[in-house]
C-alpha cells in the first residue's frame, strides 16, 4: 500500500489536471458561444440565395425552352459510378467520441458504396480527418490530357485521374476549420462544381456533425450533387445522440453558462424566408436564366460552409463535455485518495499508539 507521502504527491497531480480541465472547458465554452453565433450569421444569407433561386424557378423552369437542356449541370442527375465523399471531422482530440463517430460514419458508408462497385473520391477537411484516411487510402494521381470537342470554341484542358485504387483522397483542407473563411470554401466549391460539370464525379456526400444545440445533434450523411429540391437537405444517413450522451452534455452546458435550447431565428433570418414566398412577379436586371446559372455555383458553397460551421460548433460542444467529465472524474478520484490517505495516516497513528501503550504496559 502506498505511504502518506506517495498519497499526497497523486492528489497534488490530480488536483493540478483538474484545473487544466476545467480551464480546458472554459475555453470551449466561449469558443462554442462563438461558433454558435457565426452558424447564426451564416443562415439568412443561405435562406435568401436559396429563395432567389426558388423564384427563379417559378420564373423560368428548370429546362431552357429553346434549347431543351437542363438550366444547370448540378441539377443533372447520372448513374453513381464515381462517387465524391467530403469528411469534416475536428482539428484537435480530447473531444470525446467526436472525431470517432464521424470517422465511422463516414466508413460505413464508404464499405456500403464499395460494395456497390462505385468508385470513391475523399476530400478530408481538418487535421483528425487527415490522419484517419492519409494512411490508409493513397493520394490521387493525375494526367493532363487534351481532348477536342465538337464546338469551335477550341480545346479544353481537363484534369483526368488514372484510378490506380477504388479509393482515393483527392484533396486534402487542413487549415480550413481553424480559419473558416468562405473563399476557401469557394474555392473547394468552385474544384466540386468544376469536376461535377465535367461528369468525372456522378454525386457528392458530405460527412458532419450536424449542430442545433448542445443536446440536439447528430452525425449525418448528406448528399450535395445532384440538385434535387432548392432549400431541403437531403439527409441520406443520421446517427442521435443516446440519452445518456444528451445528459451529460445539458450538465456540462449549464454549468458553463451555455443555454441548451436551439437559438431563435434572427430578425434578418425572418425577413430572408420571407423573399420570393409572396404571389408576385419580380423583375430582374439581367435575364432570369443568367442570374441561375451564376448563383447555382454559389449555393453549392453555402451548402458546403454552414456545415463546416455547425461541425466547428459541435467539436467544442464535444470537448466541453469531455473536459467537464474529465473534471468530475479528477473531482471523484482526489476525494478517493483523500479517503485512502487518511485511512493511511489512521493506522500508522493506531499502530503508534499501540506501541507506547504496549511498551508502557510492559515496564
Amino acid at each position: 500500500m502506498a505511504n502518506v507521502l506517495d498519497l499526497r504527491r497523486r492528489i497534488r497531480s490530480v488536483k493540478n489536471t483538474r484545473q487544466i480541465t476545467k480551464a480546458m472547458k472554459m475555453v470551449s465554452a466561449a469558443k462554442l458561444r462563438r461558433a454558435q453565433e457565426r452558424a447564426m450569421q451564416a443562415r439568412p444569407y443561405a435562406q435568401m440565395i436559396a429563395n432567389v433561386l426558388e423564384s427563379l424557378v417559378r420564373r423560368t423552369g428548370l429546362i431552357d425552352e429553346n434549347t431543351g437542356e437542363i438550366m444547370s449541370p448540378l441539377l443533372i442527375e447520372r448513374e453513381e459510378k464515381n462517387v465524391l465523399v467530403i469528411v469534416i471531422a475536428g482539428d484537435k482530440g480530447f473531444a470525446g467520441g467526436f472525431n470517432s463517430n464521424i470517422g465511422k460514419a463516414a466508413q460505413k458508408f464508404i464499405d456500403e458504396r464499395r460494395g456497390k462497385g462505385q468508385n470513391i473520391d475523399l476530400e478530408p477537411v481538418g487535421k483528425k480527418a487527415i490522419g484517419l484516411y492519409k494512411r490508409k487510402y493513397s493520394a490521387a494521381d493525375y494526367e493532363h490530357k487534351e481532348e477536342l470537342y465538337d464546338n469551335d470554341l477550341a480545346k479544353h484542358i481537363e484534369d483526368i485521374r488514372h484510378r490506380h485504387a477504388p479509393i482515393e483522397v483527392v484533396a486534402e483542407h487542413p487549415t480550413m476549420l481553424v480559419r473558416a473563411n468562405f473563399e476557401d470554401v469557394t474555392a473547394m466549391a468552385r474544384s466540386i462544381v468544376e469536376r461535377y460539370t465535367r461528369a468525372e464525379i456522378d454525386s457528392v456526400y458530405i460527412v458532419f456533425n450536424e449542430f442545433k444545440s448542445v443536446i440536439s445533434q447528430r452525425v449525418v450523411v448528406e448528399k450535395l450533387l445532384p440538385i434535387r429540391k432548392l432549400g431541403v437537405h437531403e439527409v441520406t444517413v443520421s446517427e442521435e445522440m443516446t440519452e445518456e450522451q444528451k445528459e451529460a452534455a445539458g450538465k456540462a452546458a449549464q454549468s458553463a453558462g451555455i443555454s441548451i435550447a436551439a437559438p431563435e431565428e434572427s430578425e434578418a433570418e425572418r425577413e430572408a424566408k420571407k423573399f420570393g414566398t409572396a404571389e408576385v412577379d419580380y423583375i430582374f436586371d439581367q435575364e432570369p436564366d443568367k442570374i441561375f446559372r451564376h448563383l447555382m455555383p454559389r449555393y453549392v458553397t453555402t451548402q458546403i460552409f454552414h456545415p463546416l460551421l455547425e461541425s466547428a460548433a459541435a467539436e467544442h460542444a464535444a470537448r466541453m463535455t469531455a473536459t467537464d467529465a474529465a473534471t468530475k472524474n479528477a473531482g471523484e478520484l482526489i476525494d478517493k485518495l483523500s479517503l485512502t490517505m487518511n485511512r493511511v495516516r489512521q493506522a500508522a497513528i493506531t499502530k503508534e499508539i499501540i506501541e507506547i501503550v504496549s511498551g508502557a504496559a510492559a515496564l
